[in-house]
């Protein structure tokens, strides 16, 4: 189609990852339930990590993620990217390569089914680009629109990154900017600037297979043990919700420097006018009691720590003598990482921003 007739983003209630249930919610509900058994799960949901990884024999392993979420952009067929990209990321931050997908679709009966078509392609694009076949899937009739994929990769078993084993005195890389929430808000309300929400698209479509790929010649390089020690992907938790959930795994506390972080065109300014989400709101109120900002730091940078990130950047704790052959290998795959903190021994606060 060459114009969209509905905006999408007008009929989501949330956009993208922002629409994620509350993390207070998910931490309660999830610390209720009982363990896993299985020997072969290797990773479940007691981290809270990024995917699933299970042993299937003594070299291999499976990685097993699903994410799906309402219209971030208006655009049916960049919508299609950004779930495909975000639902890849997962497996990535693992350390896995996606080798499968299957579609979750939920579609208002009363939309044009070219809008359908637009977005499944442009799925099946970006899936194509990662050399992950979609195999299959499942739809539903719904009045709120919805679509993204659960993924399938493969991994070696000795080469599982985890959102948890941060060491004190390793450096933090973070290989996107931030800000896609409160752009995406924005949009929704019609008041985003077309640069702002060109910036936050081309991010959000972007792969984390080259950071991935990146910090995988960085081990390659090293003699001996992995210098990558955590990787974690920021989403709809944001960037704080995120290193939340390595610090307090690693048994760490982390010190940011907001001046190192980068902020997509817009950010700030969106941030200041507060296109706010509710999944802004729910992530302050779950994680401030963690945090501590130095008086320098400016409200509208405080938000944007909380913003519900889709489809953003690697977080990677890494040993400090590899950190620029990694932001080296990170540069030659085109991608811009920035050192914004480092890990210290456990304290308080878990995490500090100056």
């Amino acid at each position: 189609m060459a114009e969209t007739a509905v905006r999408l983003t007008t009929n989501a209630k949330a956009a993208g990852c922002a629409a994620k249930l509350s993390p207070s919610v998910l931490d309660a509900v999830l610390k209720r339930l009982p363990a896993q058994t299985d020997p072969n799960l290797i990773v479940g949901f007691e981290t809270s990590d990024d995917a699933a990884v299970y042993q299937l024999r003594e070299d291999l392993a499976i990685v097993q993620t699903v994410d799906f979420f309402t219209p971030i952009v208006d655009d049916p067929a960049l919508f299609g990217q950004v779930a495909a990209t975000n639902a890849l990321s997962d497996v990535y931050a693992m350390g896995g390569r996606p080798v499968s997908a299957l579609t979750i679709v939920a579609f208002p009966a009363s939309s044009p089914q070219e809008i359908l078509e637009q977005i499944l392609r442009g799925g099946l694009a970006k899936m194509t680009e990662a050399n992950c076949t979609v195999v299959g899937g499942h739809s539903i009739r719904d009045e709120e629109l919805k679509f993204g994929y659960a993924v399938t990769g493969v991994i070696h078993p000795g080469r599982i990154w985890k959102n948890v084993g941060a060491r004190p005195g390793d450096l933090l890389l973070l290989t996107k900017a931030i800000g896609t929430g409160v752009i995406s808000t924005a949009l929704k309300q019609a008041r985003a600037e077309d640069a702002w929400v060109a910036s936050s698209t081309a991010s959000m479509t972007r792969l984390n297979r080259d950071a991935a790929e990146s910090l995988h010649e960085t081990e390659n390089t090293a003699n001996g043990e992995s210098p990558v020690h955590a990787v974690t992907d920021v989403t709809g938790f944001g960037l704080l919700g995120h290193a939340r959930e390595m610090a307090i795994g690693s048994g760490v506390s982390f010190k940011l420097d907001h001046t190192r972080v980068a902020y997509l065109p817009g950010a700030i300014e969106a941030a200041r006018a507060q296109f706010f989400s509710g999944g802004m709101k729910n992530n302050r109120e779950f994680i401030e009691g963690c945090a501590a900002f130095l008086p320098s730091v400016p409200e509208e940078i405080q938000a944007l720590f909380y913003d519900p990130q889709t489809s953003g950047g690697l977080l990677v704790a890494i040993a400090p003598e590899a950190a620029e052959s990694a932001q080296v290998a990170l540069s030659r795959h085109g991608v811009s990482a920035q050192l914004i903190g480092e890990v210290v021994a456990k304290g308080s606060p878990l995490i500090e921003i100056a």
